[in-house]
């Protein structure tokens, strides 16, 4: 991480002088980053915790804002493998003690948890930091992370119910994760004699000669799984490279019955699901998270100003145990889809 964040400081400083230099050469073309944008960019925490932002949060108030806004993807206890894999589970007192993580030798215990294989407690904080939650990262403020991390410390049995977590006691805490000593250096994947002074472990001589001049590499769907999940064409976020297949056409094609007719979807409001990442919990006509947009809309069909609220409430227990946190999205969009789930949700 310290070398990355070198790295990193150097390849702003090149970009400044590179952009003040294409200035001069091709004016109103580039320009330098100013210290706000560089201070906004520059937000890693470091194995020794430089980086990290003054604050406190303690376990109960972590498990508040766990309940509210984590445990709709990870469980309450962080336990959950029905969306992302569990996060919590498999490590010991003993391995508090040692720092090694016994069951990560044994082999009748395949599960890999990510308090077992963590080793480095920055690496936690500056990734919920900047990643969570998943459908809004970067809105927690610094004690709402602290405190986060202090509950899944918890959960882990690290720190007792009591705990209070800050910039202040961040060296304590790591000398008691569990698999503190799990990681190792001596593997010679960067230069560097700080880190391993080994040869690699892997040895590829470079091979110039009888090299294909063209490989096309391409992909395909087998029938039976095109249209699976609904449309990929139509689950894509607005920006970004990546394109899905349009699987609905080529399923029609194959000789499945066509979709009945419907009406219009009203205006925008396709969009504005891609917009908010409504897509990441729910599909046009399969359940994924949490149900489909054909679902929603049998069961409440006509229920629009109900579907608005539920969109920016959340709710639990409707359909199923995974409850769906509360939307932060403007009124007017919670509307505008609440009102083409309630018209049929429209393709």
């Amino acid at each position: 991480m310290s070398r990355c964040r070198e790295l990193a400081l150097a390849v702003l400083l090149l970009a400044g002088a590179t952009a003040q230099a294409q200035e001069a050469r091709f004016p109103g073309i580039g320009r330098a980053a100013t210290p706000k944008e560089v201070a906004a960019w520059d937000i890693d925490v470091r194995p020794d915790f430089q980086g990290l932002p003054a604050g406190s949060g303690s376990v109960a108030r972590g498990q508040e804002v766990w309940d509210a806004k984590c445990a709709s993807c990870h469980g309450v206890f962080g336990e959950s493998n029905s969306v992302f894999n569990p996060l919590v589970g498999g490590t010991t007192r003993d391995d508090v003690a040692t720092g090694r993580v016994a069951r990560l030798n044994d082999r009748a215990y395949p599960g890999r948890t990510t308090m077992m294989k963590l080793s480095q407690l920055s690496t936690l904080w500056d990734y919920i930091n900047r990643a969570m939650p998943w459908n809004s990262p970067k809105s927690l403020s610094a004690d709402e992370v602290y405190a986060v991390t202090a509950y899944m410390l918890n959960l882990a049995e690290v720190v007792d119910d009591k705990f209070v977590l800050s910039n202040a006691n961040m060296q304590q805490v790591q000398d008691r994760l569990p698999n503190r000593k799990g990681m190792t250096t001596a593997h010679a994947l960067w230069p560097g004699a700080e880190l391993a002074a080994r040869a690699p472990d892997v040895k590829a001589p470079l091979c110039m000669k009888d090299c294909v001049a063209q490989v096309q590499v391409t992909s395909q769907l087998p029938d039976y799984a095109r249209d699976a999940h609904g449309n990929l064409a139509d689950q894509n976020r607005l920006v970004g490279a990546q394109r899905g297949v349009a699987t609905r056409p080529a399923t029609l094609a194959a000789g499945a019955p066509p979709a009945p007719a419907v009406a219009a979807a009203p205006a925008g409001a396709t969009t504005l699901v891609q917009k908010n990442n409504c897509f990441a919990c729910h599909a046009p006509d399969a359940k994924l998270v949490g149900p489909s947009w054909q679902d929603i809309a049998k069961r409440h069909a006509g229920k629009a100003d109900y579907l608005a609220g539920k969109i920016q409430s959340g709710g639990s227990g409707t359909w199923g145990q995974i409850p769906m946190p509360p939307q932060q999205i403007a009124e007017p969009e919670a509307r505008a889809i609440a009102n083409w789930l309630a018209a049929g949700a429209p393709r």
